[in-house]
């Protein structure tokens, strides 16, 4: 049975974070199109590219159930899904931020079972279109306008979305609510340093973010806990959890103490008329 809701909200990466690879290389890859991708690469941001590459194989007979059958069998570790199941048990809000896309994400994850698990998924928009084509288009879109981070992709400054939802927490009056947030890759930095002191960053050790992070530790405000792999994750993941309900717990425990020893039975006296001492009256408790 699912404890009553928390006042925490875990925020996970999708590309070798909830899954053990990057989703946009395991299609190109496994559809035979690896050769293209990378002599693409240099030409244009990599959002633009996997549009791209979503035509070619579109032109190269490549079909929508084609793809999802490539997605269906991406690697996974297996603890990772009692991981986020755990975690949403325990009362937890679970959201993604991912630089990958909407197709892929929520084909991976119906296939999986864990979607109703996410309350946002935030990354970059696609659809199918009348001819059967993949679109890929840019979370943000710099066609237009910049988001002006000069860290991030120019599509998505995850960074940006950290911000948001912390916006979110204040509007609904919410001080007390902490950020969980696992990631992997060089995007992922950004948003490990709008974290808070009470939050907790959960780098993928000897991954891109994690060495951002460990070339000047004192950056991030939030309480670093590395993981390798599926069952580091589970493990430290519930740990956090149970770690961070339990202070809360000892806190109402002690708010509750502090107030019934303030809470104490008091004596009318009454001066004049002087009234016997029997006929004194004790007040109602002040609480």
């Amino acid at each position: 049975m699912a404890n009553k809701n928390n006042n925490i909200v875990i925020v996970f990466d999708f590309d070798k974070t909830i899954i053990d690879v990057d989703s946009d290389n395991w299609v190109v890859d496994e559809l035979g199109f690896t050769v293209l991708f990378n002599q693409l690469l240099p030409t244009m941001p990599w959002n633009s590219l996997m549009d791209r590459m979503m035509k070619e194989l579109h032109d190269h007979g490549k079909t929508i159930e084609e793809i999802k059958q490539v997605l269906r069998r991406i690697p996974i570790h297996p603890r990772v899904i009692p991981a986020i199941k755990s975690a949403h048990a325990l009362g937890c809000e679970l959201r993604i931020v991912s630089d990958a896309n909407t197709f892929f994400i929520e084909t991976i994850t119906e296939h999986l079972g864990i979607s109703e698990y996410f309350s946002e998924i935030n990354t970059n928009p696609s659809l199918v279109d009348e001819q059967g084509r993949l679109r890929v288009s840019p979370y943000h879109d710099f066609t237009k306008s910049s988001h002006g981070c000069s860290r991030c992709p120019p599509n998505m400054c995850k960074g940006l979305i950290i911000e948001r939802i912390q916006a979110s927490f204040a509007k609904e009056g919410n001080n007390k609510k902490k950020m969980i947030y696992l990631g992997d890759g060089a995007g992922d930095y950004c948003p490990s340093l709008k974290l808070k002191g009470e939050d907790y960053m959960m780098p993928r050790k000897n991954f891109p973010v994690w060495d951002l992070i460990s070339q000047n530790p004192m950056l991030v405000k939030a309480t670093v806990r590395d993981w390798t792999d599926g069952e580091a994750m589970e493990r430290i993941l519930v740990g956090i959890i149970n770690e961070i309900i339990s202070a809360e717990e000892e806190e109402e425990e002690k708010e509750k103490m502090m107030s019934s020893e303030n809470c104490k039975l008091s004596v009318g006296i009454v001066h004049e008329p002087l009234l016997p001492l029997a006929l004194q009256v004790p007040l109602a408790k002040s609480c």
